[in-house]
């Protein structure tokens, strides 16, 4: 993603920063740091990494906490490493071990075979730590506390998944891989499947988020970077990037100002980004019959006099 950076100014700036989330930290610990470099206790996360993981982490700054919910981020790539030989509790290496099979004759080709069986419309049986609730409390929690978890297969979508190559460790065969997936998929249960359908177990034991929606990591600023010169990217460039745009004249502009509906036809379904003549970013509006109303509001209204 080739937008624009600002440099953060005072606490009222609002912006979105893109995050190189480094390992052994939670998606919240970054967010802590985060407001204490912009200066401003609203800052929010979106797409949570868990701390194994690392990689592009979306994090919003004042106004923008209030784009992360609408934020268009269906597709997701990821570069990981599944190790062969072993199925863990959790899926992977943090977990404890429940099987082990030899995987020394397992080869480049058998794991590519077994790869391209997951790719497309699949129902995945989400990984037992995962953030799903189960009568309340988040599935991961349940399974820290020695508990067993059983939760249903859910239908998501694997675009992509290249098998880069292997190597052996050992009994084990660790396989690097690339994926492309719809949002709601989880890595950690394609490193399970994976080792299933090879018949030796299989678990997690590097992840690394590459992008998320547009935002690749190369636009990523690790927190070292961050500290020395913290950057944000503006709002409306963030809006423009994720949504599709509306152009509005003066008397819708200020009509938006008070959250009023617009007699406009916005032509697609889902929230689009309105903006004035100015080309700044007012609010995220959607088609509900023959007008379009608003969803959030980011501008307020300027009243005469």
């Amino acid at each position: 993603m080739t937008t624009p950076v600002r440099t953060v100014g005072p606490a009222e700036e609002s912006g979105l920063v893109v995050v190189d989330k480094p390992a052994a930290m939670t998606s919240h610990d970054v967010v802590a740091r985060v407001r204490r470099l912009a200066g401003t206790r609203k800052v929010g996360h979106a797409g949570t990494l868990d701390p194994m993981a690392t990689g592009v982490l979306l994090v919003g700054v004042n106004k923008a906490t209030r784009l992360l919910g609408h934020l268009m981020l269906g597709e997701k790539e990821y570069d990981a490493t599944v190790r062969l030989g072993a199925a863990t509790t959790t899926d992977d290496f943090e977990g404890e071990v429940v099987s082990r099979a030899s995987a020394g004759e397992v080869t480049l080709e058998a794991v590519r075979g077994a790869a391209r069986q997951l790719v497309g419309e699949i129902d995945q049986v989400p990984s037992s730590v995962s953030a799903i609730k189960v009568d309340g409390r988040r599935a991961y929690a349940r399974v820290r506390a020695g508990e067993e978890v059983r939760l249903e297969p859910r239908r998501v979508r694997i675009e992509a998944l290249e098998v880069t190559g292997v190597r052996a460790e050992g009994e084990f065969v660790d396989a690097d891989i690339s994926v492309r997936c719809s949002s709601g998929t989880y890595v950690r249960a394609i490193a399970r499947d994976l080792g299933t359908a090879l018949g030796v177990g299989g678990h997690l034991t590097r992840l690394r988020r590459t992008s998320v929606g547009p935002f690749r990591i190369a636009s990523a600023r690790t927190l070292g970077e961050l500290e020395v010169h913290f950057e944000m990217l503006p709002v409306a460039d963030v809006a423009r990037s994720c949504f599709p745009t509306y152009l509005l004249d003066e008397a819708q502009a200020r009509d938006v100002g008070f959250g009023r509906p617009l007699g406009i036809e916005l032509g697609v379904s889902g929230p689009v980004a309105v903006f004035d003549q100015t080309g700044a970013f007012l609010a995220l509006y959607e088609q509900a019959e023959a007008t379009a109303v608003p969803v959030a509001v980011f501008t307020p209204a300027v009243r005469a006099g």
